[in-house]
This record gives C-alpha cells, sequence and structure tokens, in this order.
C-alpha cells in the first residue's frame, strides 16, 4: 500500500556528527532518554513502525537516512536504489521522529577512513555467503551510527534478522551501552514483508512475490509436524521456483540466536526459517519464527 505523507513539516535535519551530538546532547542534559532508528530512506509503514516503537521507549527519537555504499556489492543496486529524501522525511514527522541524521558519504567515510568491523559466526551463513561482505559493511556503519548518535535504544526489523542478530552480537561484543530491540516484521495483506526493493517489482512479479511467505509458513508447518528439516528446505526451494521465482539463493532453517545448522532431522526446539530468492530482477528476504 501507498503511503502518501500529509503536508506536515518535517523534523528538523543535522548532516555531521557534531550537530547530531550537539542536539543529542542538549536533549540528554535536560534528562530525556533517546530513542535511534537508522535507515536507508525510501520509507514504509515498516521503517515508521520502528519509529513509533522507539517513541514508546524513549522521550525523543533520532532516525537516520544513509544509503551506505559499503554493504553493497559491486553488482548490486547502490545507485538505483531509490531515494527521496522530502517525503521522507515528512513521513517520519508524522511517525513521531524529532531528528533526522541525514549525512553524505564523506561525513560518515572521511578520506583516508581505514577501519571495518566484522563481526564472525553469525554473519558468515545465509546472506553472509550469498553477499559477501555485505555484514562488514553493516556492522561498520552501524558502529559508527550507534557511536555518533550515542541512544539508549535502538530499533531494528526483524524482516533482515540475520543483520538484527549481527548488531545484537556487535553490541555485545563491543559493550556499547544501548538495548537493541527487534520490531516484528510488517506485511502487506497478502503475506509480503514490506520492503523498499518491493517497488522494483512489476505487478505480475508482485502478486507471484506473495509465494515466499506463504511458502515458509508451510514450511515450518512440516517440521513441526515431525518432517525432516532438509526435506522442508528442499520443498521450499521446489515450490519457489515453481511459483516463478528464477532463483533461490537459500531456504534454511537455523537456530535463531547464533543462526547455526540444526540438525537434519526433526526439530527439537526454537528455530527461524530464512530465505533469499530473485524475482524477476529484485531481491526478496523473508523469515518466521518455528
Amino acid at each position: 500500500m501507498a503511503i502518501s505523507p500529509a503536508m506536515s513539516a518535517s523534523p528538523p535535519i543535522v548532516r555531521t556528527v557534531a550537530a547530531l551530538r550537539a542536539q543529542v546532547g542538549a536533549w540528554r542534559a535536560q534528562g530525556d532518554r533517546i530513542g535511534f532508528t537508522p535507515t536507508m530512506g525510501a520509507l514504509h509503514e515498516g521503517h515508521l513502525s520502528l519509529v513509533r516503537l522507539a517513541r514508546e521507549h524513549a522521550g525523543k527519537v533520532v532516525a537516520s537516512i544513509f544509503v551506505n555504499p559499503t554493504q553493497f556489492g559491486p553488482n548490486e543496486d547502490f545507485d538505483a536504489y531509490p531515494r527521496d529524501e522530502a517525503r521522507d522525511a515528512a513521513l517520519l514527522a508524522e511517525a513521531g521522529c524529532d531528528l533526522l541524521f541525514a549525512p553524505d558519504v564523506a561525513e560518515m567515510y572521511p578520506p583516508g577512513a581505514a577501519t571495518t568491523i566484522t563481526v564472525s559466526g553469525v554473519s558468515e551463513p545465509l546472506d553472509g555467503q550469498a553477499r559477501p561482505g555485505h555484514f562488514a559493511g553493516v556492522a561498520t556503519v552501524v558502529a559508527k551510527l550507534l557511536n555518533q548518535c550515542a541512544p539508549d535504544v535502538a530499533v531494528f526489523g526483524e524482516k533482515d534478522f540475520q543483520q538484527l542478530q549481527v548488531i545484537r552480537r556487535l553490541v555485545r561484543d563491543l559493550d556499547l551501552p544501548v538495548e537493541i530491540l527487534g520490531a516484528p516484521t510488517a506485511r502487506a495483506e497478502d503475506g509480503l514483508a514490506l520492503s523498499s526493493r518491493n517497488a522494483y517489482l512489476t505487478p505480475a512479479e508482485r502478486t507471484v512475490a506473495a509465494a515466499l511467505n506463504r511458502t515458509l509458513a508451510e514450511a515450518g508447518r512440516r517440521v513441526r509436524a515431525g518432517e525432516a528439516v532438509a526435506a522442508a528446505e528442499a520443498a521450499a526451494v521446489d515450490a519457489l521456483l515453481a511459483a516463478g521465482f528464477r532463483q533461490v539463493d537459500y531456504v534454511e532453517i537455523r537456530r535463531p540466536d547464533d543462526l547455526g545448522r540444526l540438525g537434519p532431522s526433526a526439530i527439537s526446539g526454537p528455530a527461524r526459517i530464512l530465505a533469499a530468492a530473485f524475482l524477476g530482477r529484485t531481491r526478496l528476504i523473508d523469515n518466521m519464527a518455528i
């Protein structure tokens, strides 16, 4: 469903780390808790739900918009990624955002920047294999944003479940003084997870896209009924290809905390099924708890 922002003022916009820290410092001196929601823009209801959740846990909410070049591979869609700051700012205002941090690349990665953060283990399977270098880019930019904003709580969506687990591990390992909240995946009426990249889908592809969520739900039902993990994963891949997806990067059932592999037999505890597949030129991801 398209979102049309009302004619409301946007939140104040700062573009430098110094200005961000000055405003956050002033709020903190007044006794406010700070909530933070990082985004790459092209906002939809899923992003806005993160801002609203941050508002429930903090007196002031900061959102960032930064299309981070270091998490895109050489053949991915960095240049084509949708950008509309004015629209996004108006939506953020309606959702309760108090400040928008919108730096440029030079502000985030000054000339000579040479440090990259790698989170071993949880970042290695799934998208770590399908998109080499992606999570190093994510971990580095998130560590920088959390350091720059110094929030009390930061909110990330469960749609990017592996990313969420990478960030949780990053925060634990580096002793960063921030609470990380995961927000439920926002979905369209037919179950498709909301994503900025859904805008790439043609009308025909958009109809097929709903099969991703249905296929994962069916795989979950099968393993809960006692089917072997490997068999349910293979059946899900076949179902996606039969539905019209041109390539399946993975459909895998993993432990939810560290995304480690389960045995090939039936599950005996909490699990998460995760998938990534191409529909036309659009790469869609989804996951759900089992």
